[in-house]
């Protein structure tokens, strides 16, 4: 009887996160379908994907060590290589696994 109870807590618990991730993926459609979005939500849209670059970057950066050996050269190479590319073939993937690949390659032999 121990085991189905657990089951049936399994089941519930599933079946309430996916109710749960259903419904806040739904919310937007649902409360804008019929009308203009707030100017909050506008001002979140326009802003947000810059704001969030800039977090990663900071982050990123925190913990490098300017220095001392290799004075952040693997970081400002990956950055200025990620920003480049980027610049070059409007693809975002390839920007970012570039930048990590060259990150990767030189902070392992630097």
């Amino acid at each position: 009887m121990k085991e189905s109870y657990s089951l049936m807590m399994a089941l519930a618990a599933i079946f309430v996160s996916g109710a749960v991730i259903y419904g806040t993926r739904l919310l937007p459609f649902v409360a804008f379908s019929r009308k203009n979005p707030p100017a909050i939500i506008r001002f979140i849209e326009k802003y947000t994907p810059s704001l969030i670059m800039a977090v990663l970057v900071v982050y990123c950066f925190k913990d490098t060590s300017f220095l001392s050996s290799p004075f952040g050269i693997p970081h400002l190479a990956a950055s200025v290589a990620t920003v480049v590319i980027h610049l070059l073939f409007k693809n975002s993937m390839v920007s970012i696994f570039s930048g990590t690949i060259i990150f990767m390659v030189l902070s392992r032999i630097m």
